[in-house]
């Protein structure tokens, strides 16, 4: 009888975190499996088990496992797996070797790294390893934790600083510290180091007078643009301030330029009036742009940009530690390039719960009757992208549209080739054929309908 143990690891098989090996013998394969978990999610090794799964044991001497050992000390940096004897019958033996997810990795075996992808073993390339490295070092030395030279507490908003107290004792997330003097609440959110204020506290509570001169990566770029690309823009302004500030501003320039996408019921021929985007969902990603962004490049920025077909948001970095657009839309860990400055938000109500940022957002846009939203990472920038899914009609066309005009464009693109008489059914309310014949002869004026045919068969359709 096989130990329940090793009974229920073979019942599952080969995997990424898990490898058969006949005999010590393949020691060389057995310390790269090794060394490629470290540098995924950790996993183990069971020697003396066919590839099929079937349990043929082997010898383990003491020389046996200190060979193995001798071989383990070859990966760099040092890992220390954990070597178990598991015994069969007689004297056979399985031997069990486990690590996790190395915390110093990228690892290397014999000056080679390696990753797991499924069941097998990949040299990793010069990328991947280098984008590991950078995370390592990013843990201890990364741009927020880094002391903020020549700040002083004057040189923040220490009325924005009592407000985020007072936000996260409402939400139960922070204890009353039984002071509101900035000094010790910064002590207490994590935001002083050896005395100093980080880049964390000036970056969430900075003036922006000496943010804009000496953070300029601090900075939030909004455009409103005719079409659906950057060729014509109506609007385009930038913010430099702390992410408070900046965060109200994405809010406030998304409050004035989206239009209101109106729907007409089916039973009623109601007409409802709602945002285009959720605006919790577009909340949600302006946080994360703020949260997850990479304050290290000095030209960096976030950048929200309105077109007639969707809307962006973008910010400067790449998704960290291995995550890629498809993980982010399943249950993952949630590991904030920033961690200080996503605890504030978090503490302040900002973001709700750890790791559900795009999920909450998918969520969201599904529940608006809404496609769920694109993530993009190319060219160094996160762009979260949402798209609408019914018509808008736009808000001016050489001159401003009435909310009529408005309306009948929309029972127009959901009702194409309607008759006079039923668009004035549809749009309900005290309106007369006159009123809506008129409306409709400026509307082909402005070229946004057309006609098909004459009197009581004409037919409208917009264009």
């Amino acid at each position: 009888m096989l130990p329940e143990r090793i009974t229920r690891l073979l019942s599952e098989g080969e995997s990424e975190t898990l490898e058969f090996k006949k005999s010590t013998a393949e020691r060389v394969q057995i310390a790269q499996s090794l060394c490629a978990m470290l540098n995924t999610r950790g996993g183990r090794v069971l020697i003396g088990i066919a590839p099929n799964g079937e349990a043929l044991g082997q010898q383990a001497s003491d020389d046996t496992i200190e060979r193995l050992s001798s071989e383990f000390q070859q990966i760099e940096p040092q890992a220390l797996p954990t070597i178990d004897v598991i015994p069969l019958e007689g004297e056979k033996r399985v031997i069990e070797v486990s690590a996790g997810h190395g915390r110093m990795a990228p690892y290397s075996y014999k000056n080679v790294a390696y990753r797991r992808v499924g069941n097998t073993n990949r040299r990793m390339s010069s990328e991947e390893y280098n984008r590991m490295l950078i995370e390592r070092l990013h843990s201890d030395q990364r741009w927020e934790n880094q002391i903020a030279t020549g700040w002083t507490v004057d040189d923040l908003d220490v009325g924005e600083i009592r407000q985020t107290v007072e936000h996260s004792i409402e939400r139960g997330r922070l204890a009353d510290p039984g002071t509101r003097a900035p000094e010790p609440i910064l002590t207490g959110l994590g935001l002083v180091k050896d005395g100093e204020l980080t880049r964390a506290a000036v970056a969430l509570f900075g003036l922006p007078e000496r943010v804009e001169r000496e953070l300029p990566q601090c900075l939030l770029r909004v455009a409103r643009f005719r079409g659906v690309d950057r060729s014509d823009f109506i609007d385009n302004r930038q913010f430099h301030g702390n992410a408070f500030f900046l965060l109200r501003a994405a809010e406030r320039f998304l409050l004035d330029t989206l239009p209101i996408a109106g729907r007409v019921t089916s039973d009623s021929f109601t007409r409802i009036d709602e945002p285009l985007y959720p605006p919790t969902a577009l909340r949600e990603a302006l946080a994360n742009a703020i949260c997850h962004r990479d304050y290290a490049i000095g030209g960096g920025s976030i950048g929200v940009a309105v077109y007639d077909d969707r809307l962006e948001v973008t910010s400067t970095g790449s998704l960290p530690f291995g995550l890629t657009p498809d993980r982010l839309f399943i249950p993952h860990e949630s590991r904030p390039w920033n961690p200080l400055i996503a605890r504030v938000f978090y503490r302040r109500g900002i973001i709700e719960e750890w790791g559900r940022g795009t999920l909450k957002m998918a969520e969201l846009m599904e529940s608006a009757g809404l496609p769920p939203p694109e993530i993009e990472d190319v060219a160094g920038a996160v762009t979260a992208r949402f798209r609408p899914s019914r018509y808008v009609p736009p808000q001016r066309v050489g001159l401003d549209l009435t909310d009529d005009q408005r309306a009948i464009l929309m029972v127009l693109d959901k009702s194409p080739g309607s008759p006079l008489r039923e668009i004035v059914s549809l749009l309900g309310g005290q309106v007369t054929p006159r009123m809506v014949r008129k409306k409709l002869e400026a509307l082909q004026t402005l070229e946004l309908v057309k006609v098909s045919g004459r009197g009581r068969g004409a037919r409208w359709f917009r264009l």
